[in-house]
């Protein structure tokens, strides 16, 4: 009885096309529907309408690109819909989506569609999307069983894998996917005896290649992703869509390359590997079969290269990347029969070199997983196990599945290793580096910070959740936050995301925005305000005004204090907004002494004022505002002990007043002059 076929659901909003999706409906293990948000944006009205003399569908596909083609093609009239797109070809495409009909037939050799419609056929580039899809699903899972299957050839040639340990030099500067795939080869391998010195130059070549294989997979997912989730941009000429052929034929170029590297690394340790086969008939097949696919791949390659239309070129592509899938499961026949002895009546010496040549952890799975599943009376051995590296079989997702479960779980994967930008630090190192942080614990409690305790290891949805990837509000300091250590000129960025969330609320910013616009702030490090209100705006659908009032805001730069002082001033915005106010009153709480300046404009002599205290080891902070509530107010709620008030009197007179407020202190010294109220304090303190 065949398995009942998932539905995928195409329209809805929020919704998202991927390339899984894609590939499932055209291999016809999936129906489509179109949901009811987008049946309800067809236009009911009469709408002018041209004729064409076809529908668009591209000859030489073969029936799964053709049927990826018209997925995408639907996907892209759901999502250009904008009152210009009748439900007659969406509906259309559906029923043939859903039949098991190879003709692609629309009924009518004359078809007449609306302008939008025209323009999605014209300017979508479904076909090339389509297409682009499907090498982008086969080259993921490709990419995934790829490392499993020259694992046991690295075990059936002896190879020597010492090298895999040595692309990882520590220094922050290797192929990151090289050893990532070397650290796969480990897990794959743990334990291994079987692996030898046998110097092979395809098994020292497998990270590199296999890493570049993994480098442009990703980006032909990440073309295809946004050409999926994309309409027709560019109105009634659809011009907002130029290039992207182009721009998808050069990430798929990459891809081409890579795939033949892959193809030929693999047929060549799969030929070594078969030239140890012990049964002459099995070798010979494995062999045969190794070299007609090596040679179709070759040719295949060199065709591709010449294609100068880019779906044909991608159709091609395509073929490869089926080629280079049998050579990958030949290999893996060739290994298998190597290290299992295949069909081979085995003497008690060869059964002994077996049972002391100890499989890894991981490879011993993969080979148990493919003799559980061959049928020794099932006729040619080798196209069952072709057959098990068949993505379209339905063995594969099992294997799949099985791969990622060794790679994952197996106890290499949690050895004890540093993560990248951290490092260990010897005595000799931790004298001078517990020195440093004492200087700048000191010097922030001077200046009124707190501390703030967290664990070493925290949960990462928990911190996700807490603080985001990018709520970062920030500030250039230049103070003395460093001075003593005497490293030279320097930047410090100060950030809290109350105070980013209540600025972007106070800009109008919706909520369910604040972390994307966040991402974009963040970029304000390498780029200037005018690139990131651009995103903002152009990607990101803020509007222009929204975009320049948090401009006024991130533009600001200075000492924090006088920032802070800023932000804390009467009619401040940030003191209205809850989040913003909040931040304001959790910031600079062990402060000993405020700066009271009770006249406005009076910034340079609260900075003057403050700065004789700092100087003096003295923890301290200034306010600046003619409402003498905002200062007595700002020392109570914090909990500062003393205030140096400066009013009119004293400013003319050169003097300061010094004044208690701890709770019933009445303490109060008059007419200090200036160049001793810090002595007069320190006898307080």
């Amino acid at each position: 009885m065949a398995a009942e076929r998932t539905t995928i659901t195409l329209g809805g909003k929020g919704s998202s096309f991927s390339s899984s999706s894609v590939y499932k409906i055209a291999s016809g293990v999936a129906t489509v529907r179109i949901d009811s948000s987008a049946i309800e944006r067809f236009s009911t009205k009469p709408l002018p309408l041209i004729k064409r003399t076809s529908f668009g569908i591209p000859q030489g596909l073969t029936s799964e690109e053709t049927r990826a083609f018209l997925a995408v093609l639907l996907n892209k009239l759901l999502l250009s819909n904008s009152g210009s797109v009748r439900s007659v070809l969406p509906v259309k495409i559906l029923e043939i989506l859903n039949s098991k009909d190879e003709t692609f037939e629309l009924g009518d050799e004359v078809v007449e569609v609306t302008e939008g419609e025209n323009v999605v056929l014209e300017k979508s580039c479904a076909s090339l999307v389509g297409v682009c899809s499907v090498i982008d699903h086969k080259s993921t899972a490709l990419s995934q069983i790829i490392d499993s299957v020259a694992a046991l050839s690295c075990e059936a040639a002896k190879g020597d894998v010492s090298s895999f340990n040595s692309l990882d030099s520590g220094d922050g500067f290797g192929y990151k996917d090289a050893i990532s795939v070397a650290g796969d080869l480990k897990v794959l391998l743990n334990g291994s005896k079987a692996v030898g010195k046998v110097e092979v130059e395809e098994v020292s070549k497998i990270p590199r290649i296999h890493g570049k294989f993994r480098e442009v997979v990703r980006g032909v997912h990440s073309d295809a992703r946004v050409e999926l989730n994309s309409g027709v941009k560019g109105g009634k000429t659809g011009s907002g869509n130029s290039a992207v052929g182009e721009a998808l034929g050069t990430t798929l170029l990459g891809l081409c390359m890579s795939v033949k590297s892959l193809g030929e690394c693999s047929f060549l340790r799969g030929k070594l590997c078969a030239e140890s086969i012990g049964d002459e008939s099995v070798r010979k097949v494995v062999l045969e079969k190794s070299c007609v696919e090596y040679e179709k791949l070759k040719s295949g390659y060199k065709s591709a290269l010449v294609e100068e239309d880019q779906c044909r070129f991608a159709h091609k592509l395509n073929e490869c990347l089926g080629t280079v899938w049998r050579i990958v499961g030949l290999e893996a026949a060739a290994a298998f029969f190597v290290l299992s002895g295949g069909d081979k009546e085995e003497s008690k010496s060869d059964k002994k070199k077996k049972k002391n040549a100890v499989l890894g952890k991981g490879t011993s799975v993969v080979i148990q997983f493919i003799k559980e599943r061959l049928v020794s009376d099932g006729g040619d051995r080798v196209e069952q196990i072709l057959s098990l590296y068949n993505p379209e079989s339905d063995c594969f997702d099992t294997l799949l599945a099985k791969v990622k479960e060794i790679v994952e779980s197996n106890e290499n994967r949690r050895l004890p290793k540093l993560p990248k930008g951290t490092r260990d630090f010897a005595k000799e190192q931790m004298i001078v580096r517990e020195k440093a942080f004492s200087i700048i614990q000191n010097v922030f409690k001077k200046h009124g910070a707190t501390a703030l305790d967290t664990p070493v290891f925290e949960l990462r949805e928990t911190l996700m959740g807490k603080y985001g990837e990018d709520s970062k509000l920030i500030y250039d300091i230049a103070d003395q936050l460093l001075d003593k250590l005497e490293i030279g000129d320097y930047v410090v960025k100060l950030n809290h995301r109350k105070l980013l969330d209540g600025m972007l609320e106070i800009c109008g910013v919706p909520a369910e925005k604040f972390r994307t616009i966040c991402s974009s702030i963040d970029k304000l490090d390498k780029q200037t305000f005018e690139q990131v209100k651009k995103e903002m705006v152009e990607e990101k659908g803020l509007s222009p005004e929204i975009a320049d009032r948090i401009g006024g805001f991130v533009k600001e730069k200075g000492a924090p204090m006088e920032l802070l002082t800023k932000l804390r001033q009467e009619g401040s915005e940030f003191l209205a907004n809850t989040s913003s106010k909040e931040a304001l009153d959790e910031l600079t709480t062990e402060t000993q002494v405020l700066v009271s300046v009770m006249e406005d404009n009076k910034l340079g002599e609260a900075a003057e004022l403050a700065s004789m205290l700092w100087e003096a080891d003295i923890n301290a902070e200034y306010l600046v505002t003619k409402r003498q509530t905002k200062h007595f107010d700002r020392a109570k709620s914090s909990g500062i002990p003393w205030m140096v008030v400066v009013g009119k009197n004293e400013l003319s007179g050169g003097v300061v007043t010094l004044k208690k407020v701890v709770e019933g202190s009445k303490e109060e010294v008059k007419d200090v002059p200036r160049d001793s109220f810090v002595a007069e304090l320190l006898k307080r303190l």
